[in-house]
């Protein structure tokens, strides 16, 4: 023990702690001293004063700030190499990639302007133009031309003249024809087993080309003016009542929002390039460049943003030109990226395009089918166009990952996917209408974009079609009509969506490209019931879903109609599928079943103020209920389809150069360089 200065040494003590200083500090001068040394041995001193507790603690705090130290500078570390790994990568992809052509010239003609002094639809007469001629299948070779020139899209006053003029005009400007040695509609799977590489071209700008032997322009006919004319209508209701706005409501003369992000007129953009109207087209473009803004703090669903805005960007920048629309094109599709942020790589439903996040719907976290695997016609071309492969990778991730799925039976899938898991729900459900129907579509639409060398998706696409053959096809009665029914657990259903419409389309497309013969077959039985299902009703419009009989009923149709299920929403697939089969057949019949259609739809949704709207009752013509909604797909489908299949011009969105996405947004054809 130590003692004070100068005094007597005395008995140890144990009951306390003493201090040894020195004489300086025993008086109070200059008692401090700052040496290395001192500090040590006082700071030791009083940790040995602490208790053990106290020192527990104390340790315990150390370690724990010494780990979190540890953590940060690891995850710092890796996000840095992450960050110069994608700078090195995004150089390499710069320099690797492959070009690759487009099968068509990218470029359609500017609109010309159609008649505004057009009449109203009541005094257009009916003209029958002549047969078209019977299209070739599967050439080996195919012949690009170029789009035809002004007078398709010239007003029936002076077609005429027009027509003088572009004679002229095409004995001037003639250049080389133009070649491409493409595979076109012969199938050849054994060529090639893998898929196309998923390096994406360099961004390419559309271009025209002009082609020496042109063919003589067709004149617009009367029933595409009659198009026109409603399309005009529809467009008046929408620019008076709901500009910039989602959806017309033309009985109130107002408008709905579902993302706030003007659909009508998105969808509408090539419609109107296609059916010429130039006024009307450059003011929607003004309020693209100057209104359309992304950077919202809205929850948009992935599927129907992907297949209306960026389809419809994507395809009107392809037929004018114009950077704008591939701008916008690229905003969005990186705003809806965050989807694919998933455990299984399966996309949420929902994306926030503000502020970057995804979800699937609060009920569920599946996403249906149809909606994962129908995205992949823009994401792909995205890709191509800006040289950025993510886009295009995650949605052949999906395409891949639903190919090796148990659950499906015989190629038919089940409705809905879970979002973690990766797996399909609510098996043993099968349907080619609402959830799953465009799975289907897009299998065979996939394929043919990617220069048909995507084994996996044909394979899955003529797996589907035997599956449907085999499960899903009945007859009515009394006509024997052939209708794509539902399964459920093995149980049969007779109810058919008109969304299944979409089939016959397909199935001709891909007869034209070189599948099975008995694929057109199938789509010319099919597409009789469709027509059908508009005929036997009323008001001569197709409900949303009917139910054929099985059995023969004296008094009885094929088809009937529940109550539910007695709406019309101006939709467009049985149009649609009208459109392909004659463009493959020239059979007059199809634009004329198309002519009864639109002629029922300005009889019985046409609303005197602007705009058409959907109805709640298609068996009452004295008042069929209208609902004072104009989908956008009317303007952006319907009167497109309409336009196109009463159009005698093959090479006016030419079927081997362009494919349609499910919102009929046409986008180019790829070939390999």
């Amino acid at each position: 023990a130590a003692m004070y200065s100068g005094a007597a040494a005395g008995p140890p003590r144990r009951d306390f702690i003493s201090v040894t200083l020195g004489p300086e500090e025993a008086v109070g001068v200059g008692g401090y001293n700052n040496s290395k040394a001192w500090r040590r041995r006082s700071c030791w001193r009083k940790w040995k004063q602490l208790s053990r507790l106290q020192r527990s603690v104390i340790l315990f705090l150390f370690a724990f700030l010494a780990v979190c130290g540890v953590i940060s500078y690891t995850s710092m570390g890796e996000a840095w190499k992450s960050i110069t790994n994608k700078s090195l990568d995004d150089q390499r992809t710069e320099q690797e990639i492959p070009r690759l052509k487009l099968a068509n010239p990218a470029v359609l003609p500017a609109p010309q302007k159609a008649d505004a002094n057009h009449g109203d639809y009541p005094e257009l007469s009916l003209q029958k133009p002549p047969k078209l001629p019977h299209v070739r299948r599967g050439p080996s070779n195919l012949q690009i031309k170029a789009p035809q020139r002004d007078m398709r899209l010239k007003a029936q006053h002076d077609t005429m003249r027009a027509v003088e003029e572009l004679v002229e005009v095409n004995k001037v400007e003639k250049t080389e024809k133009s070649i491409i040695s493409w595979r076109g509609a012969v199938i050849e799977p054994d060529q090639s087993t893998e898929p196309p590489s998923n390096k994406i071209t360099e961004p390419e700008k559309p271009s025209s080309v002009e082609t020496e032997d042109q063919k003589e322009p067709v004149p617009i006919n009367e029933r595409q003016l009659a198009v026109i004319e409603a399309f005009r209508h529809a467009w008046k209701g929408y620019k008076d009542f709901a500009w910039g706005h989602d959806e017309l409501k033309p009985l109130s003369k107002s408008y709905s929002e579902w993302f706030g992000l003007g659909l009508t007129l998105i969808d509408a953009l090539d419609t109107m390039w296609i059916l010429g109207l130039k006024e009307e087209f450059e003011e929607a473009r003004k309020w693209v460049e100057n209104d359309l803004v992304f950077d919202k703090n809205v929850d948009v669903n992935l599927f129907e943003s992907t297949i209306r805005i960026l389809g419809g960007l994507l395809s009107t920048y392809h037929l004018s030109g114009d950077s704008l629309f591939l701008e916008k094109a690229k905003d969005i599709g990186n705003r809806l990226m965050p989807a694919f942020k998933t455990p299984s790589k399966i996309p949420y439903s929902d994306v926030n395009i503000g502020r970057g996040t995804a979800h699937p719907p609060r009920w569920t976290s599946d996403s249906t089918v149809a909606e994962v695997t129908s995205i992949q016609l823009e994401f792909r071309e995205l890709s191509r166009l800006t040289g950025d492969e993510k886009f295009q990778k995650a949605v052949d991730e999906v395409m891949k990952h639903v190919h090796t799925l148990s659950g499906k039976n015989d190629g038919l899938v089940p409705m809905f996917i879970n979002t973690n898991s990766g797996q399909f729900t609510h098996l043993g459900v099968y349907t080619l209408g609402a959830r799953a129907d465009s799975y289907y579509e897009y299998l065979l639409k996939q394929w043919i974009q990617g220069g048909k060398k995507e084994n996996e998706l044909l394979e899955d696409y003529m797996r589907a079609i035997e599956g449907v053959k085999k499960h899903l096809l009945q007859r009515s009665e009394p006509k024997k009509l052939t209708f794509v029914g539902e399964l459920a657990h093995g149980h049969f259903s007779a109810k058919m969506d008109h969304l299944v419409c979409f089939l016959p389309g397909t199935l001709a497309l891909g007869a034209h490209n070189g599948l099975a013969a008995d694929h057109m077959k199938l789509a010319e039985t099919l597409i009789e019931t469709c027509y059908q299902m508009y005929a036997q009703v009323e008001t001569g419009l197709s409900p949303e879903i009917v139910h054929f009989n099985l059995h023969a009923q004296k008094g009885h149709k094929d088809v009937e109609i529940k109550p539910a299920d007695r709406h019309n929403l101006l939709r467009p697939e049985t149009v649609e599928s009208l459109f392909y089969m004659y463009r493959f057949t020239g059979d007059k019949k199809y634009q004329d079943w198309g002519w009864e259609i639109l002629q029922n739809f300005n009889r019985y949704t046409r609303v005197p103020t602007g705009g058409y709207t959907s109805i709640n009752n298609v068996q009452n013509p004295s008042n069929p209920e209208p609902r004072d909604k104009m989908e956008s797909f009317f303007l952006g489908e319907t009167l497109k389809y309409m336009f196109l299949l009463f159009s005698d011009d093959i090479d006016l969105i030419n079927l081997d150069k362009y494919i349609f996405n499910t919102e009929a947004h046409p986008l180019p054809i790829w070939v390999p360089a």
